[in-house]
């Protein structure tokens, strides 16, 4: 059965690719939606108990699998059919069948964004670990990107067991040996780190967060240290130009708080898709 699967041609494959991604996307939002608010939920509860307050009366945040979803506004359960990636949105013309209140586009958005990266993996790598693992690390960086465009913020309990993940597998390899994903996770820790150093004594302000360090951090352990540069690189460039055209929108100063996750996460996902091409690409051009 799996033979026959890695007999077919990597563009039925990455429609295989595109149907799970869709169908994981629409998990992802829940992630999106949820797991900060529980997170700032158990911050809450254990910091009153740290400093012998009262209990807090604050509700506990939904759960990441129960309840089941369920409308916001009116609180009906969204049955299976109203469910379908993308398809139900459309169906419902972005409203809610209950109380018809609307629906965020953001919903079929991240559906159909995890949908296309998968499909993209899979037809990239075709039918191996590279894309079995491409497509959890995909998932992984969706879910950081928005969670962190929300809150400004890159959970430890997401990045650190991928970043172990991405140690792991490089024993086998997958997409870098044991020695160039252990630098690469070093590396990539540090060279956000000391760049988080310099500016402090600099400005006295911090320029970035921690959650940052540890992101590069993952994709060091995943990718191996050749890749740090682009991505460094790339996420710095994406990264000026879009704070940039923020800060113009929004008629703010310099100090407005940009996160940076986003960025890494994009130039990460790139450099695992054409990373090497890329390095090529640059070596050749400077004649090495």
């Amino acid at each position: 059965m799996l033979s026959d699967f890695a007999q077919l041609p990597n563009a039925v494959l990455a429609a295989f690719g595109m149907i799970i991604g869709l169908l994981v996307g629409s998990f992802l939002n829940v992630v999106i939606f949820r797991y900060p608010k529980l997170l700032k939920h158990q911050w809450t509860v254990q910091s009153r108990e740290w400093l012998q307050l009262e209990p807090s009366t604050e509700e506990t945040p939904p759960g990441i699998i129960k309840p089941a979803s369920h409308c916001g506004n009116c609180g009906e359960s969204v049955k299976p059919w109203q469910n379908i990636p993308v398809i139900s949105f459309l169906l419902l013309k972005g409203k809610c069948a209950s109380c018809q209140v609307t629906i965020s586009w953001r919903y079929p958005l991240v559906e159909l964004l995890t949908g296309l990266l998968c499909a993209t993996v899979v037809y990239k790598f075709g039918w191996s670990l590279q894309s079995l693992f491409g497509i959890i690390l995909t998932w992984t960086l969706v879910a950081l990107t928005f969670i962190d465009f929300d809150h400004q913020l890159l959970p430890d309990d997401i990045v650190l067991p991928v970043l172990w993940l991405g140690l792991g597998i490089s024993l086998f390899p997958v997409f870098a040996n044991p020695e160039s994903a252990l630098i690469g996770a070093i590396a990539g820790y540090l060279a956000f780190w000391l760049v988080f150093q310099l500016f402090l004594r600099l400005t006295g302000k911090e320029g970035m967060g921690h959650g940052d360090f540890k992101l590069l951090a993952l994709l060091g352990a995943w990718l191996g240290w050749q890749y740090l540069p682009q991505i460094i690189l790339l996420s710095t460039l994406t990264g000026t130009i879009f704070g940039v055209a923020l800060m113009i929108k929004k008629s703010a100063g310099k100090d407005l708080a940009i996160p940076f996750g986003p960025y890494i996460a994009l130039a990460g996902w790139i450099a695992m898709c054409w990373g090497q091409d890329i390095n090529n690409a640059y070596l050749t051009y400077a004649g090495f």
